[in-house]
């Protein structure tokens, strides 16, 4: 079993890093989506992502009940969760409390039996942001990547498409 955590900035080649490393792992792989198309454009991303892809993957879509799925689909091929981010975005618009999922992801990447490969972003890099709902996100944001990152086997950091690793 390897719990990978892959972080990186916008465009920096982390979730193709990500879907190289979930195939080099036996049986087909399972890709677990927490993106969902509220528009077109993000619809239009979402298409990409797939082509890129390939019809290999089993997909599953989910943007709120991450932990579940991961029970859900334990015991066959390599998961990639895409990403990270999202389902905090998703769990904040949901009104759900992020912390205590990020508690309960923790807890539920413990007793995996088949690998977990998961995308997020490093988003602290920039400005403090001018809100405090922007702030609140960044900060949740931080914490979430130290949970999931305390638990990980191993830690990546893509920039530019060069993956560097953190542990």
């Amino acid at each position: 079993m390897a719990i990978i955590l892959i972080t990186g900035g916008t465009r920096s080649g982390k979730s193709l890093r990500a879907e190289v490393r979930t195939r080099a792992f036996p049986e087909q792989p399972v890709y677990i989506a927490t993106a969902e198309a509220l528009d077109e454009e993000m619809g239009e991303r979402i298409a990409k992502h797939r082509a890129r892809r390939g019809k290999d993957w089993i997909e599953r879509e989910v943007p709120l009940d991450l932990v579940q799925a991961l029970i859900e689909t334990d015991g066959g091929g390599a998961r990639l969760v895409d990403c990270l981010t999202l389902w905090l975005s998703n769990l904040l618009h949901a009104e759900r409390n992020w912390s205590h999922e990020a508690s309960l992801l923790a807890d539920a990447l413990a007793r995996q039996r088949s690998p977990v490969i998961m995308v997020t972003n490093e988003i602290g890099f920039g400005i403090v942001p001018d809100n405090a709902l922007a702030r609140a996100f960044r900060d949740a944001a931080g914490i979430l990547n130290q949970t999931i990152a305390s638990v990980a086997d191993e830690v990546e950091f893509v920039v530019a498409g060069l993956p560097m690793k953190l542990k």
